[in-house]
């Protein structure tokens, strides 16, 4: 007698995973698939939105907040001169710079490792000026996700063509002013003013650069897009080494949203636990909304951004079919499966230890800068010389370098050992703002106050009565 079940078909295995083995913007064969992310509204949204503008504000605004007359930041790289909260760095500030760099770094291990990729989803500029300016002005323009979709598959009409010319030529002229503006913070807004001003003619050099940079910026906002995040930035790739099971991600709660299927009509939550479903209704809002395209309910991916563009987009749904927000969260791991919060790892305490005896570290160093740096040699080919009064003298070269931006008298004194100092020409070095100054100085000891040979001369450069540096060099003269 055949089995009752013998009609039956056998139940389908449930499919692979493989969700890690491709990634959301390719096609299998390798073709790119265009994203199309819906508008998404909602408290961290709002949020975002207004941390952007602050952060847009900043940007254009910067070149022209001036502190002790100079810029707020500027990084001249062709003159060297890196200026940060009004204070003027230079190439003899290097161990400071390179501090500054390790501190940063370490900043970003420590805060990625305690909170995950908050920084990309809510202040990088790729993620703001992408979200927040340039796909605010596509939704202007061409509407909403299904309206870009059913554009892009229409045939090329006046509408078509209208409305993509529009689009194309706003972003171009963003990405023109946008690479201004980053360019006065490279050579600062007087001398991008200057360069505007002028002709075309004589800044054809500077005017190429500056439309290269412009269709530079208009690809990676027009087309590139989203593959800036995945495939160039490598925070995305290192990001994995620093995460663990107590960093703050957005992530699913899968405990609470499994398993998966559509709400009925009329149906409660407390029938769907029942027949052993959980939260997720499988509408794929959360999937909808996201500008990398992956799937949040799969668990943390690198392409993730922490944007809380699915956050926003879950909680509506929660909200509107009766359910508790909070299905796809901030949280960690442990807080999900154990219920546990954000706890004080031993590796986070090592980096915390680490960035602290860094910025100790720095703030010495910034405090002990001195505005002024004096540089003494010895004049090439010159050697000792006996005067008729049998004193011994030597000639040397000084450089001063000022780094303030105000011109500043300096006067070289002779601590030790006793004897005479004299600035040729003149008894102090009056140095121009930002510039470098060099004058040749004599040297004259008394031959009871030298040693054999070569002698220790300890000197202090002084500014205003206010010692600056202490140099040390030799004094040559005869062996006994």
């Amino acid at each position: 007698m055949p089995s009752p079940n013998a009609s039956k078909p056998p139940v389908p295995a449930p499919p692979e995973e493989d969700f890690r083995d491709h990634i959301a913007t390719a096609h299998a064969d390798g073709r790119r698939r265009w994203l199309y992310p819906r508008q998404v509204r909602g408290k961290y949204f709002r949020a975002r939105t207004w941390f952007s503008w602050l952060l847009l504000l900043i940007m254009f605004s910067g070149p022209f907040i001036t502190i002790n007359g100079n810029p707020l930041l500027m990084m001249n790289i062709p003159e060297r001169k890196f200026v940060v909260l009004g204070q003027i760095f230079w190439p003899q500030d290097m161990i400071i710079f390179a501090l500054a760099i390790l501190l940063f770094f370490t900043g970003v291990v420590i805060f990625t490792a305690a909170y995950g990729r908050l920084w990309c989803g809510w202040a990088c500029p790729q993620t703001v000026m992408m979200e927040m300016v340039f796909r605010k002005i596509e939704y202007f323009i061409e509407g909403d996700a299904p309206e870009q979709r059913t554009l892009a598959k229409a045939p090329w009409n006046a509408g078509k063509i209208f409305k993509r010319t529009i689009k194309h030529v706003v972003f171009l002229a963003l990405s023109f002013v946008v690479g201004n503006v980053l360019l006065s913070y490279i050579i600062g807004w007087q001398s991008l003013s200057g360069i505007i001003t002028d002709p075309p003619a004589r800044h054809l050099t500077g005017l190429t650069i500056m439309i290269l940079f412009s269709l530079l910026f208009y690809g990676i906002f027009a087309r590139f897009r989203e593959q800036a995040c995945t495939f160039i930035c490598p925070y995305g790739r290192f990001q994995s080494a620093l995460l663990d099971e107590n960093s703050i991600v957005v992530a699913y709660d899968y405990k609470r949203g499994e398993k998966r299927g559509p709400l009925r009509h009329g149906q409660k939550f407390g029938e769907r636990k029942f027949a052993g479903f959980g939260d997720c209704v499988a509408c794929n809002q959360c999937v909808a909304v996201c500008p990398t395209g992956i799937d949040i309910r799969n668990g943390t991916q690198m392409e993730c951004v922490h944007c809380t563009a699915c956050m926003d987009a879950c909680d509506h749904v929660m909200t509107r079919t009766g359910a508790v927000p909070g299905l796809i969260r901030y949280a960690s791991l442990n807080g999900i499966e154990r219920g546990e919060g954000l706890k004080l790892t031993p590796r986070l305490m090592g980096y915390s230890v680490v960035l602290a005896v860094l910025a100790v570290i720095l703030s010495v160093l910034l405090c002990n800068r001195s505005d002024v740096e004096a540089t003494l040699l010895r004049a090439p080919g010159s050697l000792f010389q006996q005067m008729p009064d049998g004193r011994f003298s030597n000639l040397y070269t000084v450089q001063v370098i000022n780094k303030t931006s105000r011109d500043l008298p300096v006067e070289l004194r002779l601590e030790s050992p006793a004897g005479t100092l004299t600035v040729m020409g003149a008894g102090t070095i009056t140095v121009p703002s930002q510039k470098l100054a060099e004058n040749s100085v004599l040297i004259e000891l008394d031959h009871n106050t030298m040693k054999s040979g070569t002698t220790p001369v300890v000197i202090g450069v002084y500014s205003n009565n206010k010692k600056m540096q202490t140099l040390k060099t030799a004094f040559i003269g005869p062996r006994n």
